[in-house]
């Protein structure tokens, strides 16, 4: 898993940049929401490339076994 990163800038007139790297799809955003909501509005949102790849997901194979009893 690529590592997950969270850069904050904090301009001279109060505002917060921030920047996420490291998280494909909306996961972001998900990331991100309770931090934004402690520092105040978001006035604009940019998105980046990594905001328009698909989210990967971890696909675990399961085995599934039928059996029959036998027909009286």
């Amino acid at each position: 898993m690529a590592q997950q990163t969270i850069r904050f800038r904090i301009r001279p007139d109060g505002r917060v940049e921030e920047l996420v790297e490291g998280i494909a799809g909306r996961g972001c955003e998900q990331l991100t929401e309770q931090i934004e909501a402690k520092l105040g509005s978001v006035q604009q949102r940019q998105a980046t490339s990594e905001a328009f790849q698909a989210s990967t997901a971890v696909v675990t194979p399961e085995q599934t076994q039928t059996l029959s009893s036998p027909v009286s």
